[in-house]
């Protein structure tokens, strides 16, 4: 009788929790049920989900084959040997990173609770992308450190790891973070945090400059560096230029080998393997986001509906907003330390780096935002820099700490993913000799750390500040129908943009649902990258300033946001663009 148990438990496990795209999908399911959703939508946003982790995991192959081909072929220019790995990123997420899933959905509840009972906890994170990432970055540094993890031992200690980190992460920022916003209604939501606090202290401590005389968006930058912006397009610039070059000094065997009997010409193929690199990160970009457009709705009106006053955690674009220049600033910088630690490096013998376009654009804008904020220019520039240093050394150290699970997480990275990862690793090489029970320490403790903060945190505040002030609503704004649109029997095609289409455009997608219900206005509201868009034509574009001037005018109506939770802000924006477009 037992055995016929264990060989049911062990079924079940086998093949409903050990597959990340079948649990993705039931995650989404209750999502979709708790949300009372028509029968009709909760199947295809169910199947949607599933689909999304499928897209992913090819994404992630076509990337990890890609990586590969450079790390060969560069290597082999410089003298080197490529980086080695007795497991991929593809090995682990169908392996011991199948329990993911898992982390976020009890980590959400873990977060949400410690919400709910301290009023110091006062932001709900909902930037789902890096809920997902930290989540792989935690499991692997569990596994890192402790070895053969079971399962259900894994996933109960990554929940509660995640869902302290979930709560923590905006209340560090969020000094800084009211110092950008100039208001304290959203709080950070991104797993370059550090990078943004080292860049505003950082540049503080030094004396730098000054934020008002020296401030980044008095500096006009030329129009034609605006295109790295496009993740897709700077990925495949860089990629395919270093690959042009390394394959001229690289050894013949070696590309021989890599190109398996192509029959092109070397600098062709290093083109198209550039190409299958940027495409590899897009595809993923791609799953992430369509499995993401069912789940963090859910997520969202489940923190609404349990913690009514809770203030939003979201996105590093929604400060980006505040100084745009600041962004390129600091990206420039980034992408500029990161080329030339490349080649020294290279030089030394050390690593073979990757450039990591999309880490360097949002590390670097993180720097670049919040040390503008302290010291103006020359704090963009070094929060920059600093993102720069932190991933080329992170990279070049992270690699073989992660050999043994997913070595690429070194390269796809924040820095928050090296402070926590690397923290858990070296954590449990300390309680190693602690036996079986050493890997509930780190959990425990960091419960123990965070009810301890969110204590102390609420007894500095006064009553009146520790009492949580709802986000403005509907009720909080009068605003003028446009008349003309009521009645409207076509729906409007409505499409969210931001830089990776995967957090502030999805936030944005369901606050404009709400404010277009309130219009009486029948939508189909979507949500896209700032590349993907270009090839749309919606009937409205919303999305940040910078956005839009990058966009042309795929629509007839372009509408800039400024408040992505702010569901009046949204309406008043939307009535203003649709009346101008009906006169």
């Amino acid at each position: 009788m037992m055995g016929t148990f264990e060989d049911v438990v062990r079924l079940v496990t086998d093949n409903l929790f050990g597959q990340v795209s079948i649990l993705i999908g039931l995650i989404a399911l209750i999502g979709l049920i708790l949300q009372r959703r028509p029968v009709d939508e909760v199947v295809a946003g169910t199947l949607r989900a599933t689909i999304g982790v499928v897209i992913l995991n090819i994404g992630v192959e076509i990337f990890v084959g890609g990586l590969a081909a450079f790390q060969a072929i560069v290597s082999s220019a410089m003298g080197l040997q490529a980086p080695q790995s007795s497991s991929t990123l593809a090995d682990f997420t169908a392996g011991p990173g199948s329990v993911v899933p898992l982390i976020i959905a009890g980590g959400f509840v873990v977060h949400l609770i410690l919400v709910r009972i301290f009023p110091a906890a006062r932001f709900v994170y909902l930037t789902g992308h890096l809920m997902y990432w930290m989540s792989v970055v935690i499991a692997a540094s569990l596994v890192e450190a402790f070895g053969d993890v079971n399962r259900w031992v894994l996933a109960g200690v990554g929940s509660i790891l995640i869902g302290c980190y979930w709560v923590l992460q905006p209340l560090w920022s969020g000094p800084l973070m009211r110092k950008v916003m100039g208001n304290d209604e959203v709080g950070l939501g991104h797993t370059d945090s550090l990078i943004a606090i080292a860049s505003g202290y950082g540049a503080r401590a030094l004396r730098l400059g000054d934020a008002q005389v020296h401030d980044s968006e008095k500096v006009k930058l030329p129009k034609p560096v605006s295109f790295f912006k496009d993740i897709n397009v700077s990925t495949a610039t860089v990629i395919g230029l270093i690959m042009l070059i390394a394959i001229l000094f690289a050894d013949a065997s070696v590309v021989e080998e890599q190109m398996a009997g192509a029959a092109i010409l070397p600098w062709v193929w290093a083109i198209l393997q550039a190409l299958r690199f940027a495409a590899g990160i897009a595809i993923l970009l791609f799953g992430v986001r369509m499995f993401l457009a069912e789940i963090v709705p859910a997520f969202k009106g489940l923190s609404e509906k349990a913690l009514p006053g809770a203030k939003p955690a979201l996105d590093l674009p929604v400060a980006f907003t505040r100084a745009p220049t600041s962004v390129m600033i600091g990206f420039l910088a980034s992408t500029a330390v990161i080329l030339v630690l490349m080649g020294i490096f290279a030089a030394t013998g050390w690593f073979v780096l990757v450039p990591p376009m999309i880490m360097l654009f949002f590390g670097g804008g993180a720097g670049g935002v919040f040390g503008n904020a302290v010291a103006g220019w020359r704090g963009a520039i070094f929060g920059g820099v600093l993102n720069g240093l932190v991933l080329a050394i992170g990279q070049a150290i992270g690699w073989g700490l992660y050999a043994g699970t997913a070595p690429e997480l070194a390269t796809l990275a924040d820095s928050d993913w090296y402070a926590v990862g690397w923290l858990l690793i070296g954590l449990g090489s300390l309680l190693a000799p602690l036996g079986a029970a050493a890997i509930w320490v780190l959990p425990l403790a960091a419960l123990v750390g965070t009810v301890l903060v969110l204590v102390i945190l609420g007894r500095r505040a006064p009553a009146a500040a520790r009492a949580l002030d709802p986000i403005p609503t509907e009720e909080d704004a009068e605003v003028g129908l446009p008349l003309e649109l009521r009645g409207r029997t076509e729906p409007l095609d409505v499409l969210a943009v931001c830089g990776a289409g995967m957090g502030s455009s999805l936030i944005l997608r369901t606050t404009a649902e709400k404010a277009l219900a309130q219009m009486e206005i029948p939508a189909r509201v979507r949500h896209a990258d700032v590349g993907s868009a270009r090839s749309e034509s919606p009937d409205v574009v919303i999305a940040q300033a910078t956005y839009l001037g990058e966009l042309g005018e795929i629509a007839p109506t372009m509408v800039a946001i400024e408040n992505f939770v702010d569901v009046a802000h949204v309406k008043q924006r939307l009535v203003e663009a649709l009346t101008v477009k009906e006169s």
